[in-house]
């Protein structure tokens, strides 16, 4: 039998996690033929109800589910894990700022770090969905010296999906048609979603879509604050596509890229195209199944350039606030 990949999952009893966790046991995120084996974390007040998931887990029957494990504690949830994905953290509230999010969130992830270091894998993979995710991806970072840089993503598929589709919508053709979309910089409204470079059907996305006037004045807003779109919509933040996302980021670092394609997450910037070496910022990347590297080449004019630059410096921002929470590794 196949050897078990080891999926760690934070926040697992919350939205995303519920939408996350059956599609990894159903083989939504390695394939039909590897099984997996869950390690779900919880606060301990949640534990409860998340007992109620593992009995839908059971009644599932999934046949690659191997085992699970339901947890407070970080160290058992993460022990010998293949990939971590941190999707529980502090939502923010009303009055809330960014810089308040930040500081709220930083203590869970300075000890979720220092849990992966002593306890995951030797060759784990570290995906931080929770909100800011650049910058708790950072925080973790910072407290897991031995995990090497290239192990860690922030998650910027969401907003690599948004663009997609929007992009597809207002040419007429099916999303499959999209190709070579970037999100540069950070998840917040400072993101880049990068046209210029996009595909539809082989062709530039400026010369399927001629209206220039729609790509800056609906196309960039819609896709960096469809996250609010959402939640006035339906009263709570993304989930499914969240966890949708998720599953692609993880899928798109753990197989080979497509030829003629790419993907988009945070990673550790090496100084690319201008970007301050060790922020956790959003690249178009390819895979080749085990490790990353920046697609590199690509035509950057002045409008782009100062949306990259934006971004940079909100993480540098968002990077000083938390200074005192860094650990060794930062």
């Amino acid at each position: 039998m196949t050897k078990p990949m080891r999926v760690a999952v934070t926040g697992a009893g919350g939205q995303i996690g519920y939408a996350l966790i059956f599609r990894i046991a159903s083989g939504g995120l390695f394939g039909p033929d590897q099984p997996v084996s869950l390690g779900l974390l919880e606060i301990t007040p949640a534990l409860p109800a998340l007992k109620g998931t593992l009995m839908e887990l059971d009644d599932c029957a999934f046949p690659l589910l191997h085992d699970v494990t339901a947890t407070d504690k970080a160290e058992e949830a993460f022990a010998d894990a293949d990939w971590v994905i941190l999707v529980g953290g502090l939502p923010r509230k009303e009055g809330m700022s960014r810089a308040d999010l930040i500081r709220a969130n930083g203590p869970i992830f300075t000890g979720q770090g220092k849990a992966i270091n002593d306890a995951a894998g030797p060759d784990v993979r570290i995906l931080t969905v929770a909100n800011p995710c650049n910058t708790n991806c950072l925080i973790a970072k910072s407290h897991a010296p031995k995990v090497p840089d290239d192990r860690w993503y922030a998650m910027t598929r969401l907003d690599q999906n948004r663009a997609a589709s929007q992009l597809a919508k207002k040419a007429g053709v099916q999303v499959a048609e999209v190709k070579k979309v970037t999100i540069w910089g950070n998840h917040s409204d400072t993101q880049y979603p990068d046209y210029k470079n996009a595909t539809i059907g082989g062709r530039p996305a400026t010369t399927v879509i001629t209206d220039s006037a729609w790509f800056a004045d609906d196309f960039i807003p819609t896709v960096a604050k469809r996250g609010s779109a959402v939640i006035k919509a339906r009263g709570a933040s993304s989930a499914a596509s969240a966890a949708n996302a998720a599953i692609d980021s993880v899928r798109s670092s753990s197989f080979p890229t497509p030829p003629g394609d790419w993907f988009s997450a945070g990673v550790v910037s090496d100084g690319s195209y201008g970007v301050p070496a060790g922020l956790i910022y959003s690249f178009p990347l390819t895979s080749d199944g085990t490790t990353w590297k920046v697609v590199e080449g690509l035509s950057i004019d002045d409008d782009a350039r100062k949306r990259i630059d934006a971004s940079a410096d909100e993480l540098k921002s968002e990077r000083d606030a938390v200074k005192d929470l860094l650990g060794p590794g930062a």
